[in-house]
């Protein structure tokens, strides 16, 4: 297994890049986001990677975050998505945005990707409501982010995960944490 790569960026052309690690070329294949982190060619690059042997190739993935890796991972676990599909929906998203969509359960920011549609989003979303939320982006969606901080505080409070998420997802995204908190518990205090 190659789990990283540290060598000199040579080429890009999205979404691959060819890393040279001592004299041997690397093609790798990066989601958007990972891409747009890169250094100007001929510098150094260090990249967290995955590899995947099918019966007709090996295929390198890179990223530029663990989180990235190990969502990336995630998904490629699931029936009937590929790496290619992984990819997409990384460079569509952030690990932070995929790990919010999955705990509104909210389809529609998937569908936005390209390639994905509605039934594949509902797949995701329904596979990866626990995986996501036991390992992968809990880091990721409470890491100074007001959200993931007031979906974590509501969580503490003992609201479900899907409760928490929908009151948060009715409040305008540019609140702190502690008013984020504060109109969440007024909207559910209604419902209950």
């Amino acid at each position: 297994m190659i789990g990283r790569l540290t060598g000199t960026l040579v080429e890009k052309h999205p979404p691959q890049i060819l890393v040279d690690v001592q004299g041997v070329a690397y093609e790798v294949d990066v989601p958007m986001s990972t891409f747009y982190q890169l250094p100007a060619t001929g510098q150094r690059v260090v990249l967290h990677t995955q590899l995947i042997v099918r019966e007709d190739a090996h295929l390198l993935f890179g990223f530029s975050t663990e989180a990235e890796r190990q969502a990336f991972r995630q998904l490629v676990r699931i029936s009937g998505i590929g790496a290619r599909t992984a990819l997409a929906v990384l460079s569509g998203m952030t690990v932070d945005e995929l790990g919010q969509a999955v705990a509104a359960q909210d389809s529609a920011r998937l569908v936005k990707v390209p390639g994905i549609g509605r039934k594949t989003a509902e797949r995701l979303l329904l596979e990866l409501r626990d995986k996501l939320h036991g390992g992968v982006t809990t880091g990721a969606v409470s890491g100074g982010n007001a959200r993931g901080d007031a979906l974590n505080g509501l969580l503490a409070l003992g609201y479900s995960e899907k409760e928490a998420a929908a009151a948060l997802a009715k409040l305008p995204p540019d609140l702190n944490a502690s008013e984020s908190i504060r109109q969440a518990l007024r909207l559910l205090s209604r419902v209950g």
